[in-house]
């Protein structure tokens, strides 16, 4: 049957008694769906137990086994009715006349995806220009409160507005980017803003910390989507088969950058190797992806607005603090459940938790809940629990009742600890769970304990971040299949079991360690790298003489993309020895990561790096880039390095670099740069970076933030 629909798709709307039946068929395909699952629960649940509870739980379930069954031979019913009214008034002729019309057009998931850059966008120059003028030059003069640009949909106005934006803000003290849908909170918009402005809010104080992302939807209009977060999605939704010779991640991914490329999603942001990390959907497609869905019974936006059925919708977007109407809408069949307000009221959604027992997805993330339901717990087909940015404090053991979980998501909670029985979700793939630090001197999470037990979940792909100690890493050394491990509070006496926990996964791609405190040494010369590990996140202090043979020895992992050091304390000698990795595309150095004066970038070394960012090293004062290399570089940031007076010499020689970033630099090197006089001095700055498009300096302290270039 879903073959079917899939092939029926490409010609529905083009014959209206085709679109019956296929509306019909999927509705048929969905109770299929829902009987299956059931059947799969109770017999799973038949498994457990002793001899004479498995007897019992059978003696049970025997009425549910003649129900099910009853309601299958219904549907079969329905469905041979189904085909034979479509055959009595099928039209002689346009039977199969439709099998050419589908779209064969085939884009390759491989292609090099690209996003707009500011000077690629055209026909808007005009209406650019005009908006800058009364945003900078008109300001003062006209008492400008307020511009508004206006249009019929998608004639560009977000574009517009949004590469304005970007031009101008740097010219005054504060800017912020926010999207205010139809239903508001003044709260909320308070929070967002606070967020632009990067302010650090205590808990007394709206708890602002807290909120990151506090309206979000992967259809809301101007929501910003997380490609890991998509992806997770569609595999716990079941959207993903794996192909061969790729992962499930992997297809998802590939999906991913073909709606990219057909333009039906828009590339916001890249990370650090050029990969989709954020993107959004246009409002128009946007509409007509709502309405289709609405058509289909996919899912259903709720606003809070109007009456709302709910019955035969799959999958519900809650978009309103009102969520009470809800409960008299009928979702029992209800597959995945997202809530996109900060401020639900946990409590009134439990009528239609506890009568969604099919439910697969329930995504809380951004909400103000404090602690989980029980209606929760009896979700047996549950395979997604969202909770990031919630204050959850604690997950009851009955967490352990969600056989089917697959992704547990628990980040920047202010979980402590993981309970027992999550040792029993022996189908969970992703384990997020950490909490935010509240000082900022290092990085800004700690991990959390997890229980004895953890190693019976072999099928785990992430387990992101735990708190070290001896009994956990031996633990952890039996999930050979983690792509993803991240491990805080290490200390020396942990190294011989993290590093065999380590050698062990053999599937490795991203590993991250933090280490107690910045004055712990990490000795990662016995640490033996997995050959697929692409990004390495290392925190704490290395031995400088031992380096050189490390960096050397690392030479080997030729898809070590990322590589990001905290509070290194690296010297000249042993950064000179970063060389040998010629794989490397971005490079991170923050916190005292290096304490050397002069930092220098070698003749013909790193060939493929496209990003450097360097915060925090308060002892560095010059930057020399010899010809060759840097080749690829295309941004360039220094913050927080308060001795740095001057231009790295030989900046004039990367020609691909497109932007540079210098944040709490010496003021000295602002100061010049800024100024526009015609002194040689000043001249001789600018002409070294008049090739690069985009040059933004910053004093926090004055409240200076301007684009230069």
């Amino acid at each position: 049957m879903n073959a079917y629909l899939r092939d029926s798709e490409k010609f529905k709307d083009t014959d209206e008694t085709t679109g019956i039946f296929v509306n019909k068929i999927r509705e048929l395909s969905f109770r299929i769906e829902d009987v299956v699952d059931e059947f799969m629960y109770k017999l799973e649940d038949d498994k457990h137990g002793g001899f004479a509870a498995k007897t019992k739980k059978r003696m049970k379930h025997f009425k549910v086994w003649r129900r099910l069954a009853l309601q299958l031979r219904e549907i079969n019913a329905e469905l041979e009715d189904t085909i034979q009214r479509r055959d009595r008034y099928v039209i002689p002729g346009r039977q199969g006349h439709t099998k050419n019309n589908g779209d064969h057009h085939a884009t390759s998931t491989n292609q090099t995806l690209c996003s707009a850059r500011e000077e690629d966008l055209v026909g808007i120059e005009g209406n650019a220009a005009k908006l800058k003028g009364w945003l900078v030059n008109d300001l003062e003069e006209r008492n400008t409160k307020i511009t508004t640009v206006w249009g019929m949909g998608g004639v560009g106005k977000t574009t517009l507005v949004d590469h304005v934006y970007k031009i101008v803000k740097v010219q005054f003290d504060a800017a912020a980017w926010i999207t205010v849908s139809k239903s508001y909170r003044v709260e909320d918009l308070l929070k967002k803003i606070a967020r632009e402005f990067g302010t650090s809010i205590s808990s007394s104080n709206m708890d602002m910390r807290r909120v990151v992302d506090v309206i979000r939807n992967h259809i809301k209009e101007d929501y910003i989507l997380k490609r890991r977060r998509l992806i997770r999605h569609w595999i716990t939704a079941g959207f993903i088969k794996e192909k061969e010779n790729k992962t499930l991640e992997g297809v998802a991914e590939g999906f991913l950058n073909e709606l990219v490329n057909r333009s039906l999603l828009q590339v916001v942001m890249k990370n650090e190797i050029g990969r989709v990390k954020c993107c959004r959907m246009h409002d128009v497609i946007r509409h007509i992806a709502v309405d289709k869905a609405e058509k289909e019974c996919f899912g259903k936006v709720y606003d809070g607005c109007g009456t709302v059925l709910l019955h035969p919708t799959r999958r519900l977007s809650i978009q309103s603090t009102n969520v009470a109407p809800l409960n008299q809408s009928g979702g029992t069949h209800l597959r995945a459940i997202h809530a996109f307000t900060s401020s639900i009221d946990i409590d009134l959604l439990r009528p239609t938790l506890a009568s969604s027992l099919l439910l697969s997805i329930l995504d809380l993330q951004g909400t103000e809940i404090k602690m989980l339901p029980n209606e929760i717990f009896s979700l047996f087909n549950l395979r997604f629990l969202g909770l990031r940015y919630t204050r959850i404090e604690i997950l009851p053991e009955a967490i352990g009742k969600l056989q089917n979980l697959e992704v547990l998501d628990a980040a920047a909670t202010s979980l402590l600890c993981l309970p027992k029985d999550v040792e029993k979700l022996r189908k969970l793939r992703y384990l997020y769970a950490f909490t935010m630090r509240l000082e900022n001197s290092r990085r800004d999470f700690c991990g959390v304990k997890v229980p004895r037990g953890i190693r019976h979940l072999t099928g785990l792909h992430a387990l992101q971040r735990v708190t070290a100690s001896l009994e956990t890493l031996r633990e952890v050394a039996a999930l050979t299949e983690l792509r993803t491990f991240a491990v805080t509070d290490v200390t020396s006496e942990h190294s011989l079991n993290l590093f065999r926990a380590i050698m062990n996964m053999n599937h490795l791609a991203h590993l991250s360690v933090d280490t107690l405190g910045d004055n712990e040494v990490l000795p990662i010369e016995a640490l033996n790298l997995p050959e697929t590990l692409y990004k390495l996140e290392l925190t704490g202090q290395l031995q400088k003489t031992q380096m050189p043979q490390v960096f050397s020895s690392w030479s080997h992992l030729k898809n070590l993309n990322i590589l990001s050091l905290w509070s290194s304390k690296l010297n000249e000698d042993s950064f000179s020895s970063l060389v040998t990795l010629r794989s490397l595309c971005f490079l991170g150095l923050y916190n005292e990561a290096y304490n050397g004066k002069i930092m220098c970038f070698s003749a013909q070394s790193f060939p493929r790096l496209r990003g450097i960012k360097i915060h925090g090293a308060s002892q560095l004062s010059q930057v020399k880039i010899e010809k060759g290399a840097l080749e690829s570089l295309v941004e360039l940031r220094f913050s927080r390095c308060r001795e740095l007076k001057h231009l790295p010499h030989g900046i004039e020689c990367i020609t691909n670099l497109e932007e540079l970033y210098l944040v709490d630099t010496a003021e000295e090197l602002i100061e010049k740069l800024r100024k526009k006089t015609d002194s040689y001095k000043c001249n001789e700055e600018h002409m070294k970076i008049r090739h690069i498009r985009k040059v933004v300096v910053r004093l926090t302290e004055k409240n200076i933030w301007e684009r230069i270039r």
